[in-house]
């Protein structure tokens, strides 16, 4: 494979003029995960194609806010025209939690090339970049996956046998995280996890962007989760933690991963330390 093929087109976290100068090229295939369907037949960036966020989780209990498996993602990708030398751009409406989870997903396949339009399409339409209504329709490819990442998740056993060796990142809501609310029958959060709120990330003041890195470094580290640690981040379906997970990766840190079970799992099952 050439050099051409292996260096990063963009990087991970891209501007909208970096997309608007780059949406033409072939190696790129710019992803839509609208929180509603219906939005991406309203307005979208030209060229991109639309993917049903539901599709990234494999809906199975015990935990049915993990991954699908390999056959599945790959069928999946391959729907998107996604090989693995194309550069993924994925966005969203919503601050990054459903682009960062498709993201996550890549990176879980060993997927190299990928990026988070800053903003999504806030930023997109704040910048008044072309915007189209008519359905792109992806060629369908043929994507290949040779082994997963497991680098970039933790599951449940792992945090159950040596919670001394992991930092957790609550990225739920206060609310949540005291127990006040929640959608799974024990609510809480697990033992000495840090809550720091995914909504902090981004910036609803400037187009849903995130907040500059030496803010979010600042941020990060007020609570305690320093590059150092090994941390895992998790929320309710690994969707506002999927936002963690890139930001981690955004900053540099070496040792972040999630939990993609989430509370879906952790608060359904009665082995699990919860704390209130």
């Amino acid at each position: 494979m050439s050099d051409a093929l292996t260096a990063p087109l963009l990087p991970l976290v891209v501007s909208t003029e970096q997309l608007d100068a780059h949406r033409h090229s072939e190696r790129v295939v710019i992803i839509d995960v609208p929180t509603q369907p219906e939005r991406y037949l309203h307005a979208h960036i030209p060229g991109a194609y639309v993917l049903d966020y539901t599709l990234l989780f494999n809906g199975r209990a015990p935990t049915p806010a993990a991954a699908p498996d390999d056959t599945v993602i790959a069928t999946l990708l391959s729907s998107l025209g996604i090989t693995t030398d194309t550069h993924v751009v994925a966005y969203d409406d919503e601050g990054g939690g459903w682009a960062s989870r498709l993201l996550w997903t890549l990176a879980l396949v060993g997927h190299k090339h990928y990026s988070l339009l800053d903003g999504g399409l806030h930023a997109w339409r704040a910048d008044r970049r072309p915007i189209e209504t008519t359905p792109s329709l992806p060629t369908r490819a043929h994507y290949i996956i040779e082994g997963r990442n497991e680098d970039v998740a933790t599951n449940a056993e792992a945090l159950l046998a040596t919670p001394e060796a992991f930092t957790i990142w609550d990225a739920r809501s206060p609310e949540e995280y005291r127990g006040e609310l929640g959608q799974s029958p024990r609510l809480g959060h697990m033992p000495d996890a840090i809550n720091v709120d995914w909504r902090l990330l981004f910036d609803t003041d400037n187009a849903y962007r995130l907040r500059p890195k030496d803010e979010l470094k600042a941020l990060l580290e007020r609570y305690g989760l320093t590059p150092d640690r090994q941390i895992v981040a998790h929320c309710q379906s690994h969707h506002r933690s999927s936002l963690a997970w890139l930001v981690g990766q955004y900053l540099g840190y070496p040792r972040l991963s999630a939990y993609p079970g989430a509370w879906l799992e952790w608060g359904s099952r009665t082995d699990t330390p919860i704390t209130c």
